[in-house]
């Protein structure tokens, strides 16, 4: 079973439940796709098969190799890209998406509405905000934004060193929560910023909040948080020898649709 048929698995034991839907497009959004072409790639413009269905033009994506060449009966062109990126090359196309179909329990189809709203709530940003901290706490945060952290920092491996999650005072009296990243490349701080944002939104809790902040592991402030909160060691991933990039595989340069 991949993650993708668990995540399925979840919203069919509980239909109603948003929590389980967040997490199954969260899991779509993060994982890599095969997406079914029409004919293979070339100078990085994609051209995917699409089939017209009563509901609309849809195109078909597979979580695994071998699910998409048992659904072709062989060998058929694809690309793979991360769901996130499909999400916004389909924006606004009126083209919905076929998931595992015929292949897998989490066969699904999703109409373009939803992959429109997938990628604008993929599409906000952190906002940046000054605040100075009077002390921490352990922190006491919903178990569905901890089960989000935890998913998005063990994909984070190698970008920090470690992250802290604390409760917080600030001057003032405001009191919050702040996950700190401890030795985080400065060229990753965007991207694990945005992470972090979407655990948040993913986990289904209203108008949550979370502070993000970026330390050096010798900063007094990052030696109180590790006393204070609940860090995660961030294992940086096993060094795989280096392939040419297919098309969807480099995100400075995303593939076009024909």
């Amino acid at each position: 079973m991949t993650l993708l048929d668990a995540a399925h698995a979840a919203v069919s034991a509980d239909p109603e439940s948003e929590t389980a839907r967040l997490r199954f497009y969260e899991r779509l959004a993060d994982g890599e796709l095969f997406l079914l072409l029409e004919r293979e790639a070339e100078g990085g413009v994609l051209d995917p098969k699409v089939f017209d269905l009563d509901s609309g033009p849809v195109v078909l994506v597979f979580d695994r190799e071998e699910r998409l060449a048992e659904f072709s009966g062989g060998i058929a062109p694809y690309a793979a890209l991360p769901g996130r990126v499909l999400a916004a090359m389909l924006k606004g196309q009126g083209i919905g998406l076929g998931v595992n179909l015929g292949v897998a329990p989490s066969e699904m189809l999703l109409p373009a509405e939803a992959l429109d709203w997938l990628a604008g709530t993929l599409e906000g940003g952190p906002e940046e905000a000054e605040a100075r901290p009077q002390r921490f706490l352990a922190p006491s945060v919903p178990q569905a934004v901890l089960a989000g952290l935890d998913a998005k920092l063990a994909r984070a491996g190698g970008l920090a060193a470690a992250a802290v999650l604390c409760g917080v005072v600030y001057d003032g009296g405001r009191q919050g929560h702040v996950l700190a990243f401890l030795g985080a490349a400065e060229a990753a701080e965007a991207a694990l910023a945005r992470a972090v944002r979407e655990a948040l939104v993913f986990s289904g809790v209203e108008a949550g909040e979370l502070d993000v902040v970026f330390l050096s592991p010798g900063d007094p402030a990052a030696e109180a948080m590790v006393r204070a909160g609940l860090r995660f060691d961030l294992t940086p991933p096993e060094e795989e020898k280096a392939e040419p990039a297919g098309p969807g595989l480099d995100p400075a340069k995303p593939p076009r649709l024909r």
